[in-house]
């Protein structure tokens, strides 16, 4: 019988697991005995914990995107202007958290599984509608609606761009992404100062 209190670590090693397993093997490969292997467990406590393979992979999802989340929500909490707020998103995308190789991995991989597996899929168009909004509320503060919604499009997609560029190419500076994403900034506020 386990331990009391030991599901919530159970869970977390095994996504870890999980995620470190799609970096080293990819996606399809990842299996339930290479994760179990991985975690140091048996095969069984995956189909425990998380019913098979499937819902472990999903939970890893969401365990990324939650990751996102708080790297980018601590960041907001701390903005004050417009531009700080876009520079928060910003930030929080390309955190050190983000960049971790199994971890790039573990996205690219979920991204393309994306196409085909609806929950994946739904999960991902939730992270897409979020960072639109974010970058849309903190623009729409700066710039007439249509203008922010345009800025918002396009940041989302140069986000987007800089971290599959980093991604497939195994070049992950993330210095540089940021310092590509706030030349857009630059270049969309300096149209509209405010």
């Amino acid at each position: 019988m386990p331990k009391v209190g030991m599901e919530p670590i159970r869970r977390r090693q095994l996504i870890d697991a999980a995620i470190s397993s799609i970096g080293r093997y990819g996606y399809g490969e990842a299996t339930v005995q290479r994760i179990s292997r991985e975690a140091g467990v048996s095969s069984g406590i995956i189909h425990h914990y998380f019913g098979g393979k499937d819902e472990l992979l999903e939970a890893s999802m969401r365990a990324l995107l939650a990751e996102l989340r708080r790297e980018v929500v601590g960041r907001l909490a701390r903005a004050k202007t417009p531009r700080a707020r876009l520079e928060a998103i910003v930030d929080g995308n390309f955190a050190p958290s983000q960049f971790d190789p199994p971890v790039v991995a573990a996205w690219l991989a979920f991204w393309s599984q994306a196409r085909h597996e609806p929950k994946l899929a739904r999960l991902q168009r939730i992270n897409q509608r979020r960072l639109y909004s974010n970058l849309h509320h903190a623009f729409a503060q700066a710039m007439p609606p249509a203008e922010a919604a345009q800025a918002a499009k396009g940041l989302a997609a140069l986000i987007d761009g800089l971290w599959l560029n980093a991604a497939l190419s195994g070049t992950r500076d993330a210095d540089q992404a940021r310092a590509i994403a706030q030349r857009f900034l630059d270049l969309e506020l300096k149209r509209r100062p405010r």
